[in-house]
């Protein structure tokens, strides 16, 4: 148990731009967590007098909710850089070509690096899309995903594996590969990841399972329908990959109606990117309630283009964002990610007032676990959820005086003011340093395994240095 003290809490509202008393943007005072890690009691001022447990005394620093990264690819913290100058579809087949040599505990250790990465930057809740047993490249041809390697399931459980271990909590997205696999062995190994993930992450880090929509890379509708199938099966979500680049453009809009036509858009499905839909494909996400997850910072890096938040949100369409991965993003940076989304819409539109911090930030937390339909465990400091808490000191380095703390939090702060990571009240992160026992040892396991994965296909770091162990 512990209670905040003297905090500015930033408490992300359950209704956008509420100022009602009971659900200000800010308010400076104070929030207790619970012995279970939810938060118990939050209020203005003085905390009331014995409430057991420790206290914090933040001496004013910022107290805001962990970051939700609605979209994301956890393996990947090992490819930094790679395809620099490349679009989507070059840097899919580099990052397959990497990735053929690796094994299941290969994949252990690059997902678990990846989670602690999110963790010391901030990022308290991610939907992981792991990395798919059948390892592929792109073929320019024909549009689809081509095997190089296919893996037995123990590829998929050591990702989830590392996912619990990590202390992270994580939506476990997984793909059917139902084109380069038999229909029954695909629902098998589906079946038997949801079983292993129930039984084996804690169910405080346990946000459910969901499919990994591949539609985008298939060459049949049928994929749509035992996606279908399997959300039905398991009573989980799915989230697809879709029209994220101009590359091969009209063929990714022709099967947006495959997913229409098997019944399966709704409030449990949600798209990634969507950066070049048709006004009818807008138009159908809003009336079947689905979800549009935005990674603004992977979407520039790549050259894939800037998806219309704006016009989304006015359609009544649940957005929210993701950090996508460390290869495509390269620094899980939400500030960043935040800044880069708000910056590129106020400029496409040429309109600073389309999108406001408060409602970038709401995007980055409450909106992701309203797209993902888990707003009523994290995504905003309130009573009941999980205490995913975040101290950022705005005056180390200085930010000067704090006109609107919300502004301040968007605009100015950034990794080097954020101080303490929490994960259900318990301390999980200190400035840029991981907690974790095996924090060293992830950071090394994933540089030596992942240059000796890269080397199956030939590829090597042009430079390489050891991976310092903290005394």
């Amino acid at each position: 148990m512990i209670t905040f003290t003297d905090a500015l809490v930033i408490p992300v509202t359950t209704t956008p731009g509420t100022t009602a008393a009971d659900a200000p943007p800010w308010f400076h005072g104070w929030v207790h967590v619970d012995e279970d890690g939810l938060i118990a009691a939050l209020g203005a001022g003085d905390p009331p007098p014995g409430l057991p447990g420790t206290v914090h005394d933040l001496g004013g620093s910022i107290l805001a909710p962990g970051f939700v990264s609605a979209h994301s690819h956890l393996f990947t913290a090992g490819m930094r850089g790679i395809a620099p100058d490349d679009t989507l579809y070059g840097w899919v087949s580099r990052m397959g070509e990497m990735m053929v040599g690796a094994e299941a505990e290969d994949l252990y250790w690059f997902t678990l690096a990846g989670c602690l990465d999110f963790l010391r930057n901030g990022v308290t809740s991610a939907y992981n899309f792991t990395q798919s047993r059948v390892v592929a490249v792109f073929d320019h041809a024909t549009s689809t995903l081509v095997a190089e390697r296919v893996h037995d399931v123990e590829f998929l459980t050591r990702q989830i594996d590392a996912q619990a271990d990590s202390g992270l909590r994580c939506v476990t997205s997984t793909r059917l590969d139902d084109e380069q696999l038999p229909e029954a062995e695909c629902f098998e190994a589906f079946a038997h990841v949801t079983e292993h993930r129930q039984r084996t992450v804690p169910r405080d880090l346990d946000l459910g399972g969901s499919v990994f929509g591949s539609v985008q890379w298939s060459s049949s509708p049928v994929t749509a329908e035992r996606e279908r199938h399997a959300m039905a099966t398991h009573r989980v979500g799915n989230q697809a990959h879709f029209v994220e680049t101009a590359e091969h453009l009209e063929v990714q809009r022709a099967k947006f109606d495959w997913y229409d036509h098997a019944g399966v858009l709704g409030p449990a499905f949600s798209f990634g990117h969507f950066v070049h839909p048709t006004e009818h494909m807008v138009r159908r996400v809003a009336d079947t309630d689905s979800a549009v997850i935005w990674q603004a910072t992977s979407n520039g890096r790549l050259g894939s283009g800037i998806a219309d938040v704006a016009g989304y949100r006015a359609a009544g369409i649940r957005v929210g964002m993701g950090l996508d991965d460390q290869s495509c993003t390269d620094v899980s940076d939400p500030f960043q990610n935040m800044r880069i989304g708000l910056y590129t819409q106020r400029a496409v539109h040429s309109d600073a007032s389309v999108l406001a911090a408060h409602e970038v930030l709401r995007m980055h937390t409450l909106g992701g676990a309203e797209a993902l339909g888990l707003s009523g465990r994290i995504g905003s400091i309130e009573v009941g959820k999980h205490a995913d808490l975040l101290v950022v000191d705005p005056t180390a380095p200085a930010t000067g005086p704090i006109w609107d703390p919300v502004a301040t939090y968007v605009l100015a702060c950034s990794l080097r003011n954020l101080t303490h990571v929490y994960v259900g009240g318990r301390l999980v992160a200190e400035g840029a340093r991981s907690l974790h026992p095996l924090a060293d040892e992830a950071d090394a396991q994933l540089t030596e395994r992942m240059i000796r994965s890269a080397r199956a296909r030939g590829f090597a770091p042009a430079y390489t240095r050891p991976v310092g162990v903290r005394s």
